[in-house]
């Protein structure tokens, strides 16, 4: 399977620093869950182990999870990380979404 989502290089430089404080062996698993106030939203969290159908991408000392329900919501997405005045916090463009909430975590189709 063609895995067309991407990690940032800012991305990537904070997953891995995330990632350093946690055991050895962690990877960030991002998800899209129903739910949110625009229909669908992006879900992260640190996991230990992966499940035999995850999508894994790598970039530098960033591991990232996608199971394939996710992928197909996340098709063409970058993974991003902004730190500006209003916080820091992981962004994804995604070129499906049609509408995305004020906070960026939740978006429509």
């Amino acid at each position: 399977m063609s895995v067309n989502v991407t990690v940032s290089e800012r991305a990537a430089r904070r997953i891995g620093d995330i990632l350093q404080a946690e055991p050895a062996g962690s990877m960030l698993r991002v998800s899209v869950e129903g739910g949110g106030c625009s229909g669908f939203q992006y879900k992260f969290g640190v996991e230990q182990a992966k499940a035999a159908d995850d999508i894994v991408i790598e970039r530098e000392k960033a591991v990232v999870l996608i199971d394939p329900v996710s992928i197909g919501y996340l098709a063409g997405s970058e993974i991003d990380f902004v730190d500006d005045l209003i916080g820091a916090a992981f962004k994804i463009h995604n070129p499906k979404a049609t509408a995305s909430c004020g906070c960026g975590t939740s978006f429509a189709l």
